[in-house]
């Protein structure tokens, strides 16, 4: 147990059997009436976010989320397999846990995956990764830098936009969060 004092962002709660991560808070003084602690939380499971107001002093149930970095092994059936880097214990995670992150994950690739009671809640990839484009259209004479994107295939299987003088063969570097094109190697 926690108090709402204690409160910090990317603090995990427990409410109502539910794990809630603090994305934001802020301690209010009115001049009348007592304290109170507004905060933004999201469901760690499914994203959703909401606005809560605890009372100052309250208390709130923490939970234990234990962030471990993994390397990625390979893909089982519909599970993704994970190695504890210092433990080599190794930890099938969900597809549905793993989600678009599938995209950017390549064979021996680190991660970071939070752990609760055992159970995989998500991953976290780096901000970004370098990925070779398997297959894209040819650029046509002219194509310049300022120009259009194409569409792109990485290694991963995942559809990407570059700029129209990116060849096939060529590594480029990704953002893992929105897909962007951030440059070559």
């Amino acid at each position: 147990m926690a108090s709402t004092n204690d409160l910090k962002n990317g603090l995990v709660l427990n409410l109502d059997k539910e794990l809630w991560s603090v994305v934001e808070f802020q301690h209010v003084k009115p001049g009348k009436g007592p304290a109170f602690v507004r905060t933004t939380l999201k469901h760690v499971l499914s994203g959703k976010v909401v606005d809560k107001t605890f009372n100052a002093g309250t208390k709130v149930e923490t939970a234990t989320v234990d962030k471990r970095t993994m390397q990625y092994l390979y893909k089982d059936g519909e599970d993704f397999v994970f190695m504890d880097l210092d433990t080599f214990e190794q930890i099938p995670v969900s597809t549905a846990t793993v989600g678009d992150n599938a995209n950017y994950l390549l064979a021996e690739a680190e991660a970071t995956v939070a752990l609760h009671e055992g159970v995989p809640l998500y991953i976290e990839l780096p901000t970004s990764v370098f990925l070779e484009i398997t297959y894209t259209e040819p650029g046509l004479q002219g194509d310049r830098s300022t120009g259009g994107t194409k569409p792109a295939t990485v290694e991963t299987g995942a559809t990407v936009q570059v700029p129209l003088f990116i060849t096939t063969g060529e590594k480029v570097k990704i953002d893992t969060r929105d897909g962007r094109y951030l440059g070559r190697s």
